[in-house]
């Protein structure tokens, strides 16, 4: 659908995993005149205290731009049902798509049940995404619908974007997460940690495990996260992060993948 900036004005939902992937977007697309409401449903945040955390960062940046804010259901039970035999699988993997597809899911309902004329997700901000993966799963949901809604797909990764972000996030000194939220990313998280020397992930509270608790500083926060700081995390992550035990678990998970398509929970 191309730059928010050129397209006609829309009524759309956006689906938002936390306020630092969400600043940058939601300024853009009020900027362009649309009409916003942010979406919150992130059953994968783990444990609850970090989930309370986000979604009240959220909150207090939807309030103070006075965008409608939906706080949809913590349907934690119903996560961990569908991520089944997915624990030890890899991030940007099978379970990521699965996540993906639950909050688009329920992304797109709600869209579809309240006359919005898109939707779309903070998701694809972040460089520790694949865009192509969510972009996916935003596609499948609109389909349930007959793409109406239909899914905004833009790159919301470029190097302006991104300059954006930090800028906004340390004007908000929004809260800084150490990981992507379940405990499947905190324990490879931990993981990475420990393999380079580091303190391991701290929920909540005023100091962070590694780096600022809080975005103050747009070049410095942007360095923390930056490209080469996620190509070192996932060329770690293909060797599990030198863990025996994790590497062991994937390949007995890959062996059970062979015996059918049922084995791996789809």
């Amino acid at each position: 659908r191309g730059s928010p900036l050129s397209a006609a004005k829309q009524k759309v939902l956006l689906h938002s995993c936390c306020a630092p992937c969400s600043g940058a977007m939601v300024q853009e697309l009020v900027e362009a005149g649309h009409d916003i409401s942010i979406f919150f449903y992130n059953p994968n945040i783990h444990p609850k205290r970090e989930y309370e955390i986000r979604k009240e960062e959220n909150k207090r940046y939807a309030r103070d731009l006075n965008i409608p804010f939906v706080d949809a259901d913590y349907d934690v039970d119903a996560w961990y049902e569908r991520a089944r035999g997915m624990e030890f699988d890899p991030e940007r993997g099978a379970r990521c798509s699965m996540c993906f597809d639950m909050r688009m899911e329920r992304t797109a309902l709600h869209a579809h049940e309240h006359g919005f004329d898109c939707f779309t997700t903070t998701n694809a901000t972040s460089r520790w995404k694949d865009q192509k993966q969510v972009n996916a799963s935003g596609f499948k949901a609109a389909a349930r619908y007959g793409f109406r809604p239909y899914f905004w797909k833009y790159d919301w990764q470029t190097d302006q974007m991104t300059k954006r972000k930090y800028e906004i996030n340390a004007s908000n000194r929004f809260y800084k997460q150490e990981y992507c939220g379940c405990t499947y990313s905190l324990r490879d998280n931990n993981l990475y940690r420990r393999q380079n020397g580091q303190p391991p992930v701290r929920i909540g509270g005023e100091e962070a495990g590694v780096g600022s608790r809080y975005y103050v500083d747009p070049e410095a926060d942007a360095a923390e996260e930056s490209q080469e700081e996620v190509d070192a995390f996932f060329r770690s992550a293909d060797h599990s992060f030198d863990s025996s035990t994790l590497a062991g678990r994937r390949r007995s998970e890959s062996a059970e993948e062979a015996l059918g398509p049922d084995a791996n929970n789809w």
